[in-house]
């Protein structure tokens, strides 16, 4: 299957299927064109799929190879420089493409910043947005530019989708009265924990779009980002919340965003790639 948009890239080296008979699709989005502090997003999604080559796909935990499973790579969006509002539609319209051809994918985002993924969410509909993200990303604008990828989640609130954020360590005084203003909960970095995280989404509605921003780590994992933060959480905090999440509720869609870095193997990279396989491993495990 063709699609409007993309052009095929490094892929993932285990079996691959064809879009129409998987059930979770990748796409690269190398966009960075507000990149506001440390560029290089643009090269995360060909980053994370090279650090793919490092793993096993056998995951111990799960007593499960991913590599059996229907995963299909559809390339990276033919991004339009500097423009991340037309760039986010050509996503919302490469995802809508997909959902046609096949109602039942589970589309995954590797990126690039987290600007794009409001394309994702225009395509998907989801009822509800869970985040985890250094940074409340709740600007109206940010740079002169309303599609920032400060405004990412100011802009999804605006779609109506309910939200809820975790690994929060950022963010303006304006940007926490807008969130307690449209009862957007967060939950700070310092006073995360997987009962925090299950008390807020046990009452978001399905399904659920579920975005990683990488800089919620803590910050030595994940050295090679657009705006780095220190104090963040552990790989296994959010390991844990993807399982509870592929197991209680609906999955419409996944990202890994604002991975960046100009090296093969870098770190931020390897946490990205490692993220992923758990993702798909826990959804095959646990998911619906």
């Amino acid at each position: 299957m063709e699609f409007l948009y993309t052009y095929e890239t490094f892929k993932l080296e285990f079996p691959l299927v064809e879009p129409e008979e998987a059930r979770f699709v990748l796409l690269g989005v190398p966009f960075d064109g507000t990149t506001s502090y440390k560029a290089g997003a643009r090269f995360g999604p060909t980053l994370i799929r090279q650090a793919t080559l490092n793993l096993e796909s056998y995951i111990l935990d799960y007593d499960l190879d991913i590599a059996e499973l229907p995963i299909a790579d559809i390339g990276d969006i033919a991004v339009v420089a500097g423009d991340p509002r037309e760039t986010a539609s050509r996503v919302r319209d490469t995802i809508e493409e997909l959902k046609r051809a096949n109602p039942d994918a589970i589309p995954i985002l590797l990126g690039g910043e987290h600007s794009q993924t409001l394309g994702a969410v225009e395509a998907l509909k989801p009822a509800s947005y869970a985040v985890f993200d250094a940074h409340l990303d709740l600007r109206n604008s940010y740079e002169d530019n309303l599609y920032n990828h400060a405004c990412v989640a100011r802009r999804i609130s605006e779609l109506g989708v309910k939200e809820a954020m975790f690994g929060i360590r950022s963010g303006t005084r304006e940007e926490v009265e807008f969130a307690r203003e449209r009862g957007i909960p967060w939950v700070h970095a310092r006073d995360y924990s997987f009962d925090a995280f299950v008390d807020l989404l046990e009452a978001l509605p399905e399904p659920v779009y579920l975005s990683i921003d990488i800089d919620v780590f803590d910050i030595s994992m994940v050295p090679s980002t657009g705006t780095p933060e220190a104090g963040g959480l552990g790989f296994w905090d959010v390991v844990e919340a993807i399982e509870w999440l592929a197991e209680k509720k609906e999955i419409a869609g996944f990202d890994i965003m604002e991975v960046a870095g100009e090296k093969l193997g870098d770190p931020t990279a390897l946490t990205a790639a490692k993220l992923l396989f758990y993702f798909i491993g826990a959804m095959a495990k646990f998911g619906r």
